[in-house]
């Protein structure tokens, strides 16, 4: 059996607001084993960078456990550098204009008081060498992606979780990048949290998926299983909202109802008012667990 990198229990972070509180993430619960590759995927709001930065513990959580590599996470520590490694969305705001390249790759190692073989990990990631004392904006924006990648595996961490990591790149460069984390994933057996609203490259990439709605996680399964048979009408929604050959120049149907106020989570199913399988308890009653397989989803009628 694979060993876990990641385990997330019952996590939950709410968010005081005017007249209320919004739960970002209310009961998540979510494994990442050696070598994996599990996507969550889902709306925006719907709680995936939350999520991430929970792990990191840069967001302060108020239930629920985290633990990467068997140590709880509580808080950011000095050596997180060495336990996951992090790729955010824009590389150009997430790294330091004012670093050149080597720098920045070096920079988990100046962490931790340890060397980066930064030659070593340029090469690793499609970086020339010359680049070295060059800046970021002297690159283009996959090259920038390429040295936040290489930051972040520069200390090998068991995980690395990437936040949308292909959504400022064109779509060529999207193809390159996504390849580069497969090689990376071969190469170093290390563990990927994929977190993305960009269907098509989660499915080229992912193993598993986890499916989120409004903070909650709604179905979890192999990535495969979940595209030909998705269990949850959310999670059957969200499929064929996602553009393929066969429906070009043709609008998905709009989802009835409108998305719940967050500040007011009624009982039962937070997807039950657009859900066009919706049934009395499904409005009154959470629904629990349902396991098949390799496959779980939370719904009192599904597919």
């Amino acid at each position: 059996m694979s060993n876990t990198v990641l385990r997330v229990d019952d996590l939950r972070v709410t968010y005081p607001v005017n007249n209320g509180v919004v739960h970002a993430l209310d009961g998540v619960s979510l494994e990442v084993n050696e070598g994996e590759i599990v996507a969550v995927v889902g709306e925006s709001g719907c709680g995936k960078t939350t999520l991430a930065k929970a792990i990191l513990g840069l967001q302060p959580t108020s239930g629920g456990h985290m633990y990467l590599g068997g140590s709880e996470v509580t808080k950011t520590t000095s050596d997180m550098a060495a336990r996951v490694g992090m790729v955010w969305q824009d590389p150009y705001a997430s790294l330091n204009p004012r670093w050149t390249i080597s720098r920045s790759i070096a920079e988990p190692g100046d962490l931790m008081k340890a060397t980066v073989e930064i030659p070593a990990v340029m090469r690793q990631v499609g970086l020339d060498e010359r680049f070295t004392d060059r800046y970021p904006h002297q690159l283009s924006g996959g090259q920038r992606q390429r040295v936040a990648i290489g930051r972040a595996l520069a200390l090998r961490p068991p995980l690395v979780i990437c936040d949308e990591p292909t959504s400022a790149l064109d779509l060529s460069i999207r193809a390159q990048i996504l390849n580069l984390l497969k090689d990376i994933r071969t190469e170093l057996g290390c563990a990927f949290l994929y977190i993305s609203h960009d269907l098509m490259t989660v499915r080229f990439l992912a193993d598993r998926i986890a499916v989120m709605y409004l903070g909650r996680i709604v179905e979890t399964g192999p990535t495969e299983e979940i595209f030909a048979n998705p269990k949850h009408p959310y999670t059957r929604a969200l499929l064929e909202s996602a553009p393929t050959l066969d429906r070009l120049m043709h609008l998905p149907e709009p989802l009835e109802g409108e998305l719940p106020d967050p500040k007011d989570i009624k009982p039962g199913c937070r997807f039950a008012d657009r859900c066009v399988r919706c049934q009395e308890i499904c409005k009154q009653i959470k629904p629990e667990a349902t396991t098949i397989g390799e496959r779980t989803f939370f719904c009192h009628n599904p597919f």
